[in-house]
């Protein structure tokens, strides 16, 4: 199966295409230009340097989310376009299970951690053994207070990862939580990523038309938030 994957989650975007387990091409780019501008070409340009077509793709996948509001409406509606241009299925990606990927052969559990502003993260954890990993949270927005008090007395080897892991060590760590922070090279969410996660949700059926794909955004943007009335107040 050859599968296009999108990752527009953060501040970087990268596209990549594999096949059967096997990444063929990939490109990042992470030069603060807007997603919108550079993530056509990346796939454009892959799909060139691996002599395929479009048309030759089996399935689409997208980081979904959590993530940047903006970033994920970018990859989302990309993934969404291509699928329905080429009517072929879409794999709407867990950012934070794709990121867990990039540290997969380490024994211990993986703290996936995108700053989420305010004190929060979006985290998920998964417990890494013999390169399989599990699943131990849903995907959420968290306090750090509330994962460090979690983390509290759990003795197994701890790794963080994510464009919010230095924030999240830094906390745990002047909590009196050891953990490692990921190498630096394998800890920002990438399209290779997304790409054999979306292997795994195919071999499950977990693939998608291109109009059931949603983003994933647990929780409200800060325009919904701030047109919410406050608490006790009527917004008649």
């Amino acid at each position: 199966m050859k599968i296009l994957a999108l990752e527009t989650s953060a501040k970087a975007v990268s596209a990549a295409v594999s096949e059967d387990g096997r990444i063929l091409c990939a490109g990042y780019q992470d030069t603060g230009l807007t997603h919108s501008r550079t993530l056509m070409p990346i796939v454009e340009h892959i799909l060139k340097n691996t002599g395929l077509a479009a048309k030759d793709l089996d399935a689409i996948a997208v980081a979904a989310g959590p993530g940047s509001f903006t970033g994920i409406r970018i990859g989302v509606s990309a993934a969404k376009g291509l699928a329905f241009a080429l009517e072929k299925p879409v794999a709407g990606v867990s950012t934070l299970a794709a990121m867990a990927r990039n540290v997969s052969f380490f024994d211990g559990l993986v703290i996936c951690a995108m700053d989420a502003r305010r004190q929060q993260i979006y985290n998920a954890l998964f417990d890494a053994a013999d390169g399989c990993l599990v699943r131990q949270t849903p995907d959420r927005a968290v306090s750090l207070e509330e994962l460090a008090e979690e983390l509290r007395g759990d003795p197994r080897r701890k790794l963080v990862v994510g464009d919010g892991a230095g924030l999240c060590h830094r906390f745990l760590t002047d909590a009196g939580i050891s953990c490692r922070l990921a190498p630096p090279h394998l800890r920002i969410q990438n399209a290779m990523s997304v790409a054999l996660e979306a292997e795994s949700l195919a071999a499950a059926g977990g693939l998608v038309s291109a109009q059931a794909l949603e983003p994933v955004y647990l929780r409200p943007a800060q325009a919904d938030r701030l047109r919410q009335p406050p608490s006790g107040l009527s917004s008649c």
